[in-house]
């Protein structure tokens, strides 16, 4: 029996992700989706990977690149995450109007989300109606504080952290089940308790 694709896309529904828009930019023009397709890879060296629909107008911006930042979003960015998701002159002409600064690599960091990774991408690989694209990180930031893998970057450009991941007392844009979610105080308590259990 085949696999049938609309059940496989309500399985995996059933793993609750973040949601990040992955960026980039090339020769001046700037790309940039929304990806729930993201994990890590490797903390030595630091390394985390993006799945890129192969039919995605961003993925020839990233392999030409070989740059891209994901930017992890707030509960309150669910507005962005649609907009990186539409076809649409808003998203391709006027970058979802959302403002950015470059960290290590150039490629666009959003204001005021959650976390972001900055990385250069040292692999790419075929994955079926995807590509996926392997980042050595550069750069991340969250709670206002961004680490550089390069100190002299570090040492050359520390007004670039304002703004970035200062948004990190909030909780992140979760998808579940094919909707966005909140979590609700209960869930926060829980993943309280789980994080105090870890660290004993």
């Amino acid at each position: 029996m085949a696999i049938e694709k609309d059940f496989f896309r309500q399985v995996m529904g059933c793993f609750a992700t973040g949601v990040t828009v992955v960026t980039t930019q090339h020769e001046g023009e700037l790309g940039g989706l929304t990806v729930n397709a993201f994990c890590s890879v490797s903390l030595d060296p630091p390394l985390v990977l993006v799945c890129i629909d192969r039919n995605s107008s961003t993925l020839q911006l990233m392999h030409e690149s070989k740059r891209f930042a994901v930017n992890m979003l707030r509960d309150d960015q669910e507005a962005i995450s649609r907009c990186f998701a539409t076809h649409s002159e808003e998203r391709f002409d006027r970058f979802c109007e959302v403002p950015y600064r470059t960290i290590a690599t150039g490629a666009p960091v959003l204001d005021h989300v959650l976390a972001f990774i900055d990385a250069r991408v040292v692999a790419e690989y075929p994955g079926g109606d995807h590509m996926i694209f392997l980042g050595q990180v550069e750069a991340m930031g969250t709670d206002g504080k961004v680490i550089f893998a390069d100190d002299e970057l570090a040492r050359q450009q520390p007004s670039l952290i304002s703004g970035n991941g200062a948004g990190s007392s909030r909780e992140p844009l979760a998808f579940f089940r094919g909707k966005y979610r909140q979590l609700t105080e209960q869930a926060q308590a829980l993943v309280s308790t789980l994080n105090e259990e870890v660290g004993k």
